[in-house]
């Protein structure tokens, strides 16, 4: 996208940049509308009082140039400028493929502010970090059913849990309950026990189970999409932030071999040993550590927090080391033996600093869900919605139980069902035939609810979301006044970006004819100073710049001078060599420019030599010589005399009464 070409060179370039800084709010009720006069027309098209008053003082505190901020030469620019997008509509370039894309990339950005329930992700931003400075120790008991299972059986696993539930509340042992009752197979040898983690770390519903039910307590069981759990919170504490470790690993054997774990064991003892010798950590990791992901990088492993790793004895090793550089005894995981060496610890990070990270994770994870079921009630609320009844009994009777198996074809013939089966705020139709299309590409996605009669019931629930949203996002200029004036600021960018681009820069590029007739008219403005060829030595030293001196005097280049004179490790002379104005802060003043070497010339702390092989006479530049700063001044002319001719070729009405009105009120 072109954003920043389109600001740049425009009058309303702090319009335009404001303007793409929108409403943060999507929810609010639209403001009315100010009172708004016609201030001008252009071929009979009106311009209102509303939309100067609003651009003058959003630009006001902006704009460096003071004539721009009389009301007078304001309104010229801005007449000027609705002259040149009018110009743009009447040459077809809104009709441009490229223009069209670059505009609709751009609302679809703009757009995503506006499609989303903005206080409650805000509400969930806030929840989740105050969740993040917590860790919970916590164990479950999980009943599997899945997210998408029969009434009947749903129902069955939560019977099992709710038993589950009242054993474990009354009392009884919740690690041998999990051992005994619990789906979640790890749960024979773990008793349930997930460790410490954060938030984040597990599904939203089981997040809110562990982080709601106090210290000891136990939850009622909690539906996830995994199932039914009911969770124990064994411990809570301050979140210990991220830590970064070094390790050196020693794997155990495959198999069960005493030996072989024995001599694993004296193996880690020996390197610890040696680490106490004080030998390096880095050196021996890359000797002896068996993690080969690690080892090259000094045994060095990415930042983790707690319940990040699979390994609680290595998490907990890691956590116990405080000060940088110390190192642990080793130590037996699951994996192996380690040695482990603390390189830093970061506290938990500020809200301000985990905000825009935490908004991405949370559009990521269910918590999304709770954002679009409340985006859609209010779009529900406010967009009536109505089925018609008749219509959506002849599609059901079109489904059948091969859409379990992606199997299901539409009618051959559709025409029945080209009828309305939903209508949207009274002016949007959409047929049972748009629907029996959206449920044959939703096939392929799976669908589980049974019967067909309970699928199309929840097929025909999302296709309604669907619409709405769309229906919503499709009419956000009219919802929301702001959005329709970045739209409009943004659509006249674009199209004048593409107008200028047309009528003046290629223009002032490419018309030859045109530029030396400019030329030829303006060349008293392109004049060389007096200038010298030279080249220009210099050092902090003056017996270096003397004996710089004695070479040039003997003919010598610059190669020669810095080679005798600079060495590997310090540059004495530094030369340059051009053509340069005579008055340049480039050169060493000089009283008389003249051809040859120069005496020792000082200035602060350096000295310079110069050898002056031109000195060339003030005079007028060539086309070819002045040819970038011509091409900038014709483009300027160009667009200078532009509006004049556009003013030829519209016709402006001001209406200079109701001017006058808008000069009292903003000058008041």
């Amino acid at each position: 996208m072109r954003l920043k070409q389109v600001l740049s060179g425009l009058l309303f370039t702090a319009l335009l940049i404001s303007g793409c800084k929108s409403s943060k709010e999507t929810t609010t009720t639209a403001a009315p509308a100010p009172k708004k006069d016609v201030l001008f027309t252009i071929n009979e098209k009106q311009y209102y009082t509303d939309e100067f008053v609003r651009v003058y003082n959003k630009n006001l505190d902006l704009v460096k140039d003071d004539s721009q901020k009389d009301l007078n030469n304001y309104l010229d620019l801005f007449v000027g400028y609705k002259l040149k997008v009018n110009k743009a509509n009447k040459l077809g370039l809104q009709n441009n493929k490229k223009y069209q894309g670059e505009l609709k990339s751009y609302r679809g950005q703009l757009a995503k502010n506006y499609l989303t329930d903005s206080k409650v992700t805000t509400e969930l931003v806030q929840e989740a970090y105050n969740r993040s400075l917590k860790e919970i120790k916590a164990s479950h008991i999980l009943i599997m059913a899945d997210e998408n299972a029969a009434p009947a059986d749903t129902l069955k696993a939560y019977n099992k849990a709710q038993a589950i539930y009242k054993r474990a509340a009354a009392g009884e042992d919740f690690g041998k309950l999990a051992a005994e009752t619990s789906e979640d197979p790890s749960a024979k040898e773990n008793q349930g026990d997930l460790g410490y983690f954060s938030v984040f770390r597990m599904v939203y519903p089981f997040e809110n189970a562990a982080f709601n039910t106090p210290k000891g307590g136990v939850s009622k069981p909690t539906r996830t999409r995994f199932g039914y759990h009911i969770v124990k919170v064994n411990d809570i504490r301050d979140n210990r932030g991220d830590i970064t470790v070094a390790h050196i690993m020693i794997m155990k054997p495959k198999t069960a071999d005493a030996t072989a774990a024995a001599k694993a064991k004296t193996k880690v003892d020996d390197i610890y040993k040696k680490l106490k010798q004080g030998e390096d950590f880095a050196a021996l990791a890359k000797q002896f550590s068996e993690d080969k992901s690690s080892s090259d990088k000094g045994g060095e492993l990415n930042s983790f927090s707690s319940g990040e790793l699979t390994s609680q004895e290595f998490e907990e090793n890691s956590f116990a080391l405080t000060t940088p550089g110390q190192i642990s005894a080793p130590f037996e995981s699951q994996f192996g033996w380690h040695i482990v060496k603390l390189v830093e610890r970061k506290p938990v990070k500020k809200f301000e600093d985990v905000k825009a990270d935490f908004e991405t994770r949370i559009k990521r994870d269910e918590r999304s869900r709770l954002i679009t079921q409340s985006l859609n009630e209010k779009i529900k609320a406010k967009f009536a919605v109505t089925r018609d009844k008749d219509m959506y009994k002849q599609v059901v009777k079109t489904l059948t139980d091969s859409l379990y198996t992606m199997g299901w074809t539409p009618p051959a013939n559709l025409e029945p069902y080209n009828k309305t089966l939903l209508t949207i705020n009274n002016d949007k139709k959409l047929t049972g035939k748009d629907f029996l299309e959206y449920v044959n590409a939703q096939q392929r996605a799976g669908i589980s609810a049974k019967p067909v009669s309970a699928a199309a019931e929840v097929l025909i629930n999302r296709y309604t979301d669907e619409q709405l949203n769309a229906y919503y996002n499709d009419n956000l200029e009219k919802e929301f006044p702001e959005f329709e004036q970045v739209m409009e600021e943004y659509r006249d960018g674009l199209l004048l970006f593409d107008l200028m681009e047309k009528e003046i820069w290629d223009k002032a590029k490419n018309d030859t004819i045109g530029i030396q007739k400019f030329y030829d008219a303006h060349s008293a403005d392109y004049q060389w100073k007096a200038r010298v060829a030279a080249e220009v030595y210099s050092s902090t030293s003056e017996k270096n710049i003397r004996q710089t001196r004695d070479y040039l005097l003997k003919k010598k280049d610059a190669a020669f001078i810095k080679g005798k004179l600079n060495t590997k490790d310090k540059v004495n002379v530094i030369e340059k060599t051009g053509t340069y104005d005579q008055d340049s802060d480039a050169l060493p003043k000089q009283a008389e420019w003249k051809t040859g070497v120069s005496g020792i010339i000082k200035e602060g702390n350096y000295y310079y030599v110069v050898k002056t092989t031109k000195v060339l006479p003030a005079g007028a530049k060539t086309l070819d010589e002045a040819k970038g700063r011509v091409v900038n001044d014709y483009q300027q002319y160009l667009e200078n005399t532009w509006v004049d001719d556009l003013k030829k070729e519209f016709t402006v009405k001001v209406n200079n009464e109701v001017f006058d009105k808008v000069k009292k009120e903003l000058n008041q």
